[in-house]
């Protein structure tokens, strides 16, 4: 059970720290100028995703198990060299719209909205969905990506400028990148033994 919390932890919070989500997380709190709306919304919607793909891999799990990891290893690797050949088509400055004076639910709402729409089919909510087949945990996998996923937007509303500063985001997409290839070999080398 641990593992899967570590397993899915690890692979999120790496896969997402150079994602568009950290992006219109700090757009949105420095937008509205309400860091804890803006993480309480950003929560929400990233909790909704987490159950939609462990519930999604789940279901998966009761497929014959070698072509269900084969599709996993495949989706990892796919995966993994989007993230290795990276992508400069993170803007989030058009994803936040408002002022400073809306209530903390309107600012949780509007982030919730905007994070919601932006991750559905995101490469971490797959990654979730996949890790959901290999760990027969749903609920620490779900806790470790959703842990992971607050982690990071808590790391963007609060130190999110510094961040961008300090540490090169295609360096992180690029450990993200070779983790994701690594979770690929290994459940594709998994699916044949």
């Amino acid at each position: 059970m641990i593992e899967g919390f570590f397993a899915a932890f690890a692979a999120v919070f790496i896969a997402e720290l150079p994602d568009k989500t950290m992006v219109a997380s700090l757009v949105l709190t420095t937008r509205f100028h309400r860091p804890f709306a803006v993480w309480v919304g950003v929560c929400t919607a990233f909790a909704m995703h987490v159950v939609l793909a462990v519930s999604i891999g789940s279901l998966l799990k009761r497929l014959p198990d070698t072509p269900v990891k084969l599709a996993v290893a495949a989706l990892f690797l796919i995966g993994g060299f989007l993230l290795l050949r990276g992508d400069d088509d993170d803007d989030a400055d058009d994803a936040a719209a408002g002022d400073a004076s809306l209530s903390f639910g309107k600012v949780a709402l509007t982030a919730a909205s905007v994070v919601g729409l932006a991750e559905f089919g995101d490469l971490t909510q797959l990654a979730t969905a996949g890790l959901a087949t290999q760990y027969s945990a749903p609920v620490a996998v779900a806790l470790g990506a959703w842990c992971a996923l607050a982690s990071v937007a808590g790391l963007a509303v609060t130190a999110g400028k510094w961040i961008t500063r300090h540490v090169p985001l295609h360096l992180v997409q690029r450990v993200a990148g070779v983790l994701f290839v690594g979770f690929g070999v290994f459940t594709a080398v998994s699916a044949f033994t």
